[in-house]
């Protein structure tokens, strides 16, 4: 009865993060879950604290690196890089789709999958309506731009909350992450890029007029701006790996970064950093909280165990069996019932194993594979891509809910299997 009861609280509270009836924050709805999961025994406060203890540095890491990014793209950063690559293609429309799904890549990795989803979107949508591409032509750049932004989530523990959470429950240092993610990051984004190319290279037109685009020094707001942005991204981009050696967690670095690039721009004149603080993720903190509260309860009468017992039986039948079965599983779990609780779903269950420490590290990594990669299947897979969906509805580009699915399971499934693939060889090599 207690495990029937946690699981409906499960559901319920997920439905309704994904519903928001009335506009409620997401982070509202995750608390009342966990209100109700204490109120009805199936959590206990000392459950409560556990979760704060694990999520917390992920949290503020990610509002963090939200905060950068969004004031890199106050002034311009972004659009410049998007010119570039305009002008860098030359003209020809099939290079200008793998260099913008290429920026789309390295925007996922530095600074999360949801900035790159959420912030070149716009501006990608902004740009084919220059070149007066059509609905048609102009539907695979805006998948690109969204799918590929959780297939490059892999390489950093900032790149996806996701990776930051199973980094903080398992104790993964920055570097040791990279050094294991970095081969599956390569195969992710070549196997996203050549499914691409391969189901919508008709629809990519062959050629476009550079000259209808400005130069992309004229979307930079303010030069001295544009200066100190590349100077922090270099700090921070050292500073992962100070917080690494002096086990310093990373939501502080994050937070020293954008303090101190709000404090630039208000220096400068450039924008107010108020606003931006104000309109901050915010609720995320108490949706991690409220959420991962919630799944807890399904640890406590044991339905986690169901998967931990799965796993084990089939990582019996080899190493390469274990890794294939939790990606697989946790993908299939992401994207029918959200990748944030499902990670935690995932990391609990691979905790439970008893193996060889090496050995369940490549199924912690196949886990993270899982939740990053196929949320793509559905759009309830992720947040971001709802929020993603929200944004292309208000500039008129509706996409159909078959229409994603067909596409996002396509396009993710090849990748998903080439990727846990190079891990399992990867990690072979590097143990």
């Amino acid at each position: 009865m207690s495990g029937a009861l946690a699981f409906a609280i499960f559901i319920a509270t997920l439905v309704v993060v994904i519903w928001r009836p009335r506009g409620l924050s997401i982070g509202w709805t995750a608390m009342s879950g966990a209100i109700v999961a204490l109120l009805t025994g199936v959590v206990h406060w000392r459950d409560v604290w556990t979760v704060t203890t694990i999520v917390w540095d992920a949290t503020f890491a990610f509002i963090g690196i939200i905060i950068f990014s969004t004031v890199l793209d106050k002034i311009g950063f972004f659009e410049w890089a998007a010119l570039h690559m305009a002008r860098l293609a030359k003209g020809d429309g099939r290079r200008l789709f793998i260099l913008v799904s290429l920026l789309g890549a390295a925007v996922s990795a530095l600074f999360t999958n949801d900035g790159a989803a959420l912030i070149l979107t716009p501006i990608v949508l902004e740009k084919m309506h220059l070149l007066k591409f059509d609905l048609r032509r102009t539907i695979p750049f805006v998948l690109a731009s969204g799918f590929i932004a959780d297939s490059a989530s892999l390489p950093l523990v900032v790149s996806n909350l996701v990776n930051i959470v199973t980094a903080d429950y398992f104790h993964i240092g920055f570097l040791h992450y990279l050094l294991h993610m970095i081969v599956p990051y390569f195969v992710s984004v070549g196997i996203s890029l050549l499914m691409f190319m391969l189901l919508f290279y008709r629809e990519i037109p062959s050629t476009y007029d550079v000259r209808m685009l400005r130069p992309p020094g004229e979307a930079i707001r303010h030069r001295g701006m544009f200066v100190i942005s590349w100077v922090l991204l270099g700090v921070l981009s050292a500073g992962y790996i100070v917080t690494d050696l002096l086990h310093i967690p990373v939501s502080f670095m994050t937070a020293l970064i954008a303090i101190v690039f709000l404090c630039s721009a208000r220096w400068t004149n450039v924008l107010r950093p108020w606003p931006i603080l104000r309109n901050a993720p915010w609720s995320i903190v108490f949706f991690s909280i409220g959420m991962y509260v919630v799944v807890f309860g399904l640890q406590n009468v044991g339905l986690t165990h169901v998967l931990t017992k799965l796993i084990s039986v089939l990582s019996a039948h080899g190493t390469w069996m274990g890794v294939f079965a939790t990606g697989l599983v946790m993908a299939f779990v992401s994207s029918v019932m959200n990748n944030l609780p499902s990670v935690m779903i995932g990391a609990i269950s691979v905790h439970g194993l008893h193996h060889l420490p090496w050995l369940q590290e490549m199924y912690v990594y196949a886990n993270v594979i899982g939740c990053d990669l196929g949320p793509k299947m559905t759009p309830l897979g992720s947040l971001a891509t709802l929020l993603w969906l929200h944004v292309l509805a208000q500039k008129g580009v509706r996409i159909r809910v078959w229409t994603y699915c067909k596409t996002g399971f396509l396009l993710t499934v090849p990748t998903l299997v080439a990727t846990l693939a190079s891990l399992y060889g990867w990690g072979l090599l590097l143990h």
